[in-house]
Formats: C-alpha cells, structure tokens, sequence
C-alpha cells in the first residue's frame, strides 16, 4: 500500500460524511501518473507554491500602498494567514484540510499589483468584469498551466462572499478570507495610526472580543459552530457583527485618504503602463507575446500587468 492509499483510508475512517475526500476527485483536465506519497489535492498545493505567480506575492500590496515599515501584510502573508484559518475550520469540522491549503494559496495569484486599486483600474481600461478571482483561474489554467483538480480551480475562482462552490472546503474560504483580512487590516491600519482599536464600537467589542487575536479566535469559533452538514456559514450574532466590523473598516480604513493617498498614483501608473503595453506590443515578454498573437495585445496587457508586483511595475513605468 503507497502513502496516498494510506491517507485515503485515513480520510474515509476519520473525515465527516460531508468532507471532499481525496480519493473522489474530479480530477484533472490532462492525465497525470498518481503520486505515491501525496494525494491530488496535497499535489496541487506543492505545485502552486512551486509556481511564479506564488512567489511574486510577496511583494504585492494588500492594503497600505509602499509602506515604509517591515512589518505591513503583503499579499503573500495575507494567503498564508488564509490557510492557516483555514485549515483550523477545516479540521474542526472533519472536512479535508488539504483541499482547503490549496485552494487558499492559490486563491489570490492573479491579484494585480497596488492591491483592489490596480484590479479596479485594469476594469477601467481593460474589461469591466475583469476579477482577480478569474485572474487567478487564468493563472493556473493559462499561464502557468499547473493542470489542478477541478476542485481547487472551482475554489480559487468561488472564493468571493457567499459565491456557489462545489465543496464545503471552498466555503471555507470565503469565510477564512473575510476573517483574515478584517483582522489584519485593522492591526495594520492601527499600526498606520489610520485607525484606533478605540474607534470600534462597544457592542462590536462585547460580541468579538478587545483584541486581534481574541477577535479571530472568536470568528473562528463562530464558523466551526454555525456550520450545519454540507452548509458552512457562521451563527447569527457573530455574523451581524463580523458583517457591521466589515463596513466599518470601509469608513475608517478602505475609503480613508490617508491610507489611500497613493491610489491615485497607482491607478494612473497601471492605466498608463496598460495604454503603453497595448500601443507597443513589442515590449512583451515572450510568454505575453505569445498570447498577444493568440487572444490579443489588449489580453497579453492585461495577463503581463496583473501579474507584475508593485515595485516591478514602477520599474517598468519608469523604464517605458
């Protein structure tokens, strides 16, 4: 018996009736041998941290735009925050963690640079319903062509609020992500002094919790204990709060100028990196050439300045 023959019995004596098991999967849109150590989904994960567009994360904003200190999220620390939140809903629930870890590393690859600013420009001049959650897809399917299960493309695509997905696992996502980010956002935005911990309301305080930590544990919880069969969801009174902490943070961090002062200047840099690109099809990189012949100059733009990081984009800017 292999290692992966092993885990699948594991997983069929110990995961809930309502869990992905590894052995059921949709498999992949090409044929790959199996492995012996390491089921599909513990494959795909391995093969997106293995990939460009992974490491590129590192240097991808999440909030603050350039920040000075060492110790902001990037968009690398924001996804693995992601998967570890993930993986304790997962585990509690008896549901496959490793179905989880993959479709939450791979779920922002496709994030522009000069975070939502970027995404939000690139519909500008781009196409107005591009989403960096089809941006990631396109990454795994196009670009870099990792062959994933059906899986954790459908997770990595479905990862925004309360969109339909296939498996329990991938509404896990959605919930660890909102987690993730609200939690950390406000930590970095304190640490901005955009923001005090003092501006959030007692009743928001009473049902979360005064603390980072304490808050996260809280949703968390609220997860594990709200989640009925198939349906992940969280229990009524936390999701109201958690909800009304969201639209706070878009009044005194996400709309907040100072916190935003550089947006402007990042729009216009990708806007104008876009209109350059497209008028100069000569400067793609091969792989971008290629897809400029094949699905046009305004796609390849599109593909090359999404997947560039911030400071590789202002090069690049001053370059041209």
């Amino acid at each position: 018996m292999t290692v992966r023959e092993m885990i699948y019995e594991r997983e069929e004596a110990t995961l809930s009736e309502y869990a992905t098991l590894s052995r059921d999967t949709r498999g992949r849109d090409e044929y790959v041998e199996p492995c012996t150590l390491r089921t599909d989904f513990q494959r795909d994960r391995d093969r997106i941290t293995h990939s460009k567009a992974f490491r590129r994360l590192m240097h991808k904003t999440q909030v603050f735009l350039s920040p000075e200190a060492d110790h902001y999220r990037t968009r690398l620390t924001h996804t693995l925050e992601v998967a570890q939140i993930a993986r304790t809903i997962a585990r509690a629930l008896r549901l496959n963690e490793d179905l989880c870890e993959a479709i939450a590393l791979g779920h922002d690859l496709g994030h522009t640079p000069f975070g939502h600013a970027g995404e939000r420009e690139l519909r500008q001049c781009y196409d107005p319903d591009f989403t960096h959650n089809a941006q990631s897809l396109r990454v795994v399917e196009k670009l870099e062509k990792l062959n994933l299960t059906v899986e954790v493309r459908d997770g990595i695509l479905n990862h925004g609020w309360k969109m339909k997905t296939l498996t329990p696992e991938a509404a896990i996502i959605q919930y660890a992500d909102r987690i993730a980010y609200i939690n950390h956002d406000i930590d970095d935005a304190v640490r901005a002094g955009v923001m005090s911990e003092d501006q959030i309301p007692e009743r928001l305080i009473k049902v979360l919790g005064d603390t980072h930590s304490h808050r996260i544990n809280t949703m968390v919880t609220a997860v594990i204990n709200g989640s009925e069969a198939r349906e992940i969801k969280m229990d009524p009174i936390n999701e109201e709060a958690t909800l009304e902490l969201h639209e706070l943070m878009f009044d005194l961090v996400y709309h907040n100028p100072v916190a935003k002062g550089e947006e402007g200047k990042a729009c216009e840099l990708v806007r104008m990196l876009y209109e350059y690109v497209v008028e100069h099809p000569d400067v793609f990189p091969a792989e971008y050439a290629r897809i400029a012949d094949e699905e046009g100059a305004e796609r390849a733009a599109a593909d090359y300045i999404s997947g560039m990081t911030d400071r590789y984009a202002v090069r690049i800017y001053h370059d041209f």
